[in-house]
């Protein structure tokens, strides 16, 4: 798109002619807020114990979460542990220090401390109870959040981003069928997924 140029009067004799012109930085600028946020709810046919036990299994990730080449947790306490994580895929991979809270059967969060591709990384699973008279169901809420260093990265995040995070959660969920067997059938009538991203 051609931008026509504009005629500003200085004095009646002798008009500025002014070309409007995106500079580098107004190219930018859609992208300077980096950070990627997405939560989900739903209801699923597990209970609360079992998906907590299955995102607090970090020692775990490198058997079953997309992109996870490493999982190691190298301190475990009361409350929390601390891990180190390798993620991505050829070229570009990232090591990373995780600290992870940890409320049975309540809430796993997970932020990165020492990443270099990374300046910011969490991701919070809350579990709550599920459908009344359905002991083997709970509510999931999910998200994550993080900025990138790179405005490149950032730029292929967000032509990926959402493809990503549904991986990744079904990831969880198919390895909690491989753990516990089949989910609870829920009734059409309960069933609610909600999502919501920036």
């Amino acid at each position: 798109m051609t931008r026509a140029p504009i005629l500003l009067p200085v004095s009646p004799c002798n008009p500025v002619l002014i070309t409007p012109a995106r500079s580098f930085l107004n190219l930018a600028a859609p992208f300077i807020n980096k950070r990627k946020e997405y939560s989900e709810r739903r209801i699923i046919g597990y209970s609360m114990l079992e998906m907590y036990d299955v995102v607090a299994g970090v020692e775990d990730y490198k058997h079953f979460v997309p992109w996870c080449k490493k999982s190691q947790v190298v301190l475990r306490r009361s409350g929390y542990c601390k891990a180190h994580l390798e993620v991505g895929f050829s070229p570009v991979m990232e090591k990373y220090t995780s600290l992870v809270t940890l409320v049975r059967p309540h809430l796993v969060k997970a932020s990165c401390t020492d990443g270099r591709l990374f300046n910011h990384l969490e991701t919070v699973w809350r579990f709550s109870p599920g459908i009344p008279g359905y002991p083997r169901t709970c509510t999931l809420d999910f998200s994550i959040s993080f900025e990138f260093r790179s405005l490149l990265h950032s730029q292929l995040a967000t032509v990926f981003f959402d493809e990503v995070v549904k991986q990744m959660v079904a990831a969880f969920e198919r390895r909690a069928g491989k753990v516990y067997g089949p989910e609870t059938r829920i009734p059409q009538e309960f069933m609610f997924h909600e999502v919501h991203h920036t």
